[in-house]
């Protein structure tokens, strides 16, 4: 495939023996997004013992794996992957290049963004082409949701986070091709990842609970989200937050939901003080059921859910959890 003809690239992430969850729907999203502009589908994946990982990207919808194999890309070394994406980008004009919006992905995407001058959208919720054929990309802002665009600069980049978009039909009659890249050797790192220590998930985890339990600033203290931790550990349901729970103290980073947080779909979510604001509402996709609990009756998230309680969870949540032991 030409370098001139653009193309849609994506970053994959290859995790524990496997690619990550939100680079395969990436691709999937890249592959519906290619078709519209008639161009193909572009995968960049870095790492050591990854070529069993080709065939399922195809799959996904990959036209073309660029794929570097070496022990110098483990683990992640965000100088030397910048470098290399990079040097790909230049070589082959790419119209777009999607990131995952994860840990690595964070920080990667903004480097890359810096060195080849050209603009990013972080956190998007929603990506299509327009009639002009360039990007559009969504995100949660002022209440509401606002388009971005890339007019000029080239690629057009953004980052999403996991399970904003579905995962892809996978393809076993696809074909596509592996390019395999040159991966510098005795590249100076001015800073060095020695080790990744990955934090032990502790209850059911959002990103596969079917109940989900969430807490907001309505809680109103320690005392009070703890007894949302409580109803989680009693319906065996993850147990989610929001910013400002975050903020204060009461629960880590990981439990957030939302534009800067987690996306996640269950099929029952439990909304405890929580208001409802976009910002956390977004990272909520497609429930089955949605519950809410708050005191106050023209709270915005009675308008978002299927049903509501007006009463301060602080009073509910106690007899709730007393109800479900006692049954």
């Amino acid at each position: 495939m030409p370098a001139d003809k653009g193309g849609v690239f994506v970053f994959a992430e290859y995790g524990t023996q496997a690619i990550e969850a939100i680079s395969l729907q990436l691709v999937g999203k890249a592959r519906q997004l290619a078709d519209e502009l008639d161009s193909y589908v572009g995968v960049i994946l870095l790492g050591k013992g990854i070529a069993g990982s080709f065939q399922k990207l195809v799959e996904a919808g990959a036209d073309l794996v660029f794929q570097g194999d070496s022990d110098s890309l483990v683990p992640y070394q965000a100088e030397i992957y910048s470098q290399i994406l990079v040097e790909l980008v230049k070589e082959y004009n790419p119209e777009i290049l999607l990131v995952g919006s994860t840990s690595i992905g964070r920080e990667l995407a903004p480097l890359v963004a810096a060195r080849l001058e050209t603009g990013l959208t972080a956190h998007c919720i929603d990506l299509s082409i327009n009639a002009s054929g360039i990007l559009e990309q969504r995100i949660p802002a002022y209440g509401g949701l606002i388009t971005i665009i890339c007019p000029r600069k080239r690629p057009q980049m953004a980052t999403i986070a996991e399970g904003v978009f579905p995962n892809p039909t996978l393809n076993a009659s696809r074909s596509g091709r592996i390019v395999s890249l040159d991966v510098p050797k005795d590249f100076l790192l001015r800073a060095q990842t020695l080790e990744i220590i990955t934090e032990t998930a502790v209850g059911v985890s959002l990103d596969t609970a079917s109940i989900i339990v969430a807490g907001g600033a309505g809680v109103g203290d320690l005392d009070g989200w703890n007894e949302i931790v409580e109803l989680a550990s009693v319906l065996n349901a993850g147990l989610g937050s929001t910013r400002p729970v975050v903020d204060a103290g009461w629960a880590d980073f990981e439990s957030m939901i939302g534009q800067s947080g987690k996306m996640v779909n269950p099929v029952v979510y439990i909304a405890a003080g929580i208001s409802g604001d976009l910002q956390h509402m977004v990272g909520v996709i497609g429930p089955r059921i949605m519950i809410a609990i708050n005191n106050d009756p023209k709270s915005k998230i009675f308008k978002q859910v299927d049903y509501g309680v007006v009463e301060d969870c602080r009073v509910l949540v106690p007899a709730l959890v007393q109800a479900l032991k006692n049954r």
